[in-house]
């Protein structure tokens, strides 16, 4: 563990630089950003693909560090205190080895800049097997700091249900492949539907990613979910928060 300790404070040990690019989460209801979410580019605007594929087993403690510690510092300087905006920051669980040991520079960083814990979201997802019993101890962890957490690309991977019956999360995020043409696919909005009605029953927050077309919007509007990302409404900027498509009509009442 000290060896872990000593590779990802600060960020020491990373070979590559990175940056933060942000896409708005917005609450169809109010029209208005609920959160940005954080997802990492290289320092020459990298894909999150390519810098992904510089992460090994010696360098995974460090990234994580860097990723969570970067997106506070640049949501920060880019405006985030001036809104009531949430931030969300990807994690990698199987770089945290112990969940209160590992927050704790996430956590001075945001006390240094200002930023609530409670206005902090944890997504995670893996393409590899998780181990339940030490996620879960994660999402305890982060509750009691007054943080919220979610499961990312809900429908795909391991992704699934049973990760959602071992995790008391606060929210979950619809894999893109669920959303991409649902207004076209019975079968999709028959599982989104019944996704919906799961997530009212567990008192979840539900998000849909990868929104790219009016038509989506609406039909995901008129299956009750009220949070939504993707193209159509912003493309991610590094550094920047960036604004709502202006030309979209958002409000229920439009569709």
């Amino acid at each position: 563990m000290v060896g872990k300790c000593q590779g990802c404070k600060q960020g020491e040990g990373l070979p590559f630089g990175i940056r933060t690019a942000f896409q708005p989460i917005v609450d169809l209801e109010s029209g208005r950003p609920y959160a940005y979410e954080a997802l990492v580019r290289g320092q020459s605007a990298e894909s999150a693909g390519e810098i992904l594929s510089l992460v090994t087993d010696e360098n995974r403690y460090a990234f994580d560090q860097a990723c969570r510690v970067n997106a506070i510092n640049e949501a920060v300087d880019a405006g985030l205190l001036e809104t009531d905006a949430k931030l969300s920051i990807n994690f990698l669980p199987n770089a945290v080895y112990s969940p209160l040991a590992c927050i704790k520079l996430t956590l001075a960083t945001a006390l240094a800049r200002g930023l609530p814990s409670s206005r902090l979201i944890f997504e995670f997802t893996e393409n590899e097997q998780l181990d339940p019993v030490h996620v879960r101890e994660i999402v305890k962890t982060y509750r009691a700091l007054g943080f919220s957490t979610s499961i990312d690309d809900f429908g795909s991977g391991h992704a699934g249900l049973a990760l959602l019956a071992n995790l008391a999360t606060d929210a979950l995020k619809l894999d893109r492949d669920l959303v991409r043409g649902i207004d076209v696919c019975p079968r999709r909005k028959s599982i989104v539907k019944s996704i919906v009605g799961l997530s009212c029953d567990l008192g979840l927050l539900l998000v849909a990613e990868g929104v790219e077309t009016e038509p989506e919007l609406r039909t995901l509007q008129d299956l009750g979910i009220r949070y939504v990302q993707g193209f159509l409404i912003a493309r991610p900027r590094i550094g920047v928060l960036p604004p709502i498509d202006t030309g979209l009509s958002l409000s229920r009442d439009a569709a």
